[in-house]
């Protein structure tokens, strides 16, 4: 009997949802920044509560989507979710590159705030994987059958150009809106002059290739829980 089977035997409750964890673990990431602030009186780090907002975006929108009939019922609003999600989605894993900003202050200790920057990534990486679940289900309910392994990397592809754009360039999902003309110049340089940009794509396949395996292997490791329950 697993684990899992002897806490249900024993009557504890698990009401609980993934969602009341997330929740959880992000106040838990403020908590951490909490007490960073108030021992070191340093506004270090105050950024992480904005991308882990941004992170939240995604998610929000799927469960949001998967929670309203009505809007699953009008292709064109399927359409105009799933564009918003694609602009938003790359917030949720945007913020493993937050880890470039470790040896910036030391103020705390590295070990603290390793833990610090690590947790708030953990939370973006976990809304991006649930948000995709969410959208890979929903279309598996509209087609028919799984998305395939292509579609799941060229989104990651996707995801993994938006890190860049947003780390290096500077730029935001709201731009795409407020300031397209010169987002679109810029992408479209780096599109028309691909060996002048290699470290462009370099770190876009390096990331799309793990960020895909991330995705798939926790999503197995969900499955296997299940079938092992």
């Amino acid at each position: 009997m697993t684990l899992l089977k002897q806490i249900r035997s024993s009557g504890i409750a698990m009401s609980v949802s993934i969602h009341h964890w997330l929740l959880l673990s992000s106040a838990f990431s403020c908590f951490l920044l909490l007490g960073r602030i108030i021992v070191t009186d340093s506004m270090a780090y105050i950024f992480l509560p904005w991308n882990l907002f941004l992170a939240f975006i995604p998610y929000w929108i799927t469960k949001y989507f998967a929670e309203t009939s009505s809007i699953r019922r009008n292709k064109r609003r399927v359409l105009i979710v799933v564009l918003a999600w694609l602009v938003f989605i790359p917030n949720s894993f945007y913020i493993i590159t937050d880890l470039f900003h470790l040896h910036r202050f030391s103020t705390a200790p590295k070990w603290f705030d390793l833990l610090l920057i690590f947790s708030f990534a953990w939370n973006g990486i976990i809304c991006g994987i649930l948000s995709f679940r969410r959208i890979e289900m929903m279309l598996k309910k509209a087609r028919g059958k799984n998305l395939s392994f292509v579609f799941i990397f060229i989104v990651m592809f996707l995801c993994s150009f938006g890190i860049y754009i947003g780390r290096f360039l500077r730029y935001n999902s709201w731009d795409v809106i407020t300031n397209p003309f010169s987002l679109a110049e810029e992408i479209a340089d780096m599109f028309l002059h691909p060996f002048a940009n290699r470290y462009v794509w370099g770190m876009t396949l390096c990331y799309a290739v793990f960020m895909t395996f991330m995705y798939l292997t926790i999503k197995k490791l969900g499955e296997f829980i299940s079938f092992s329950e």
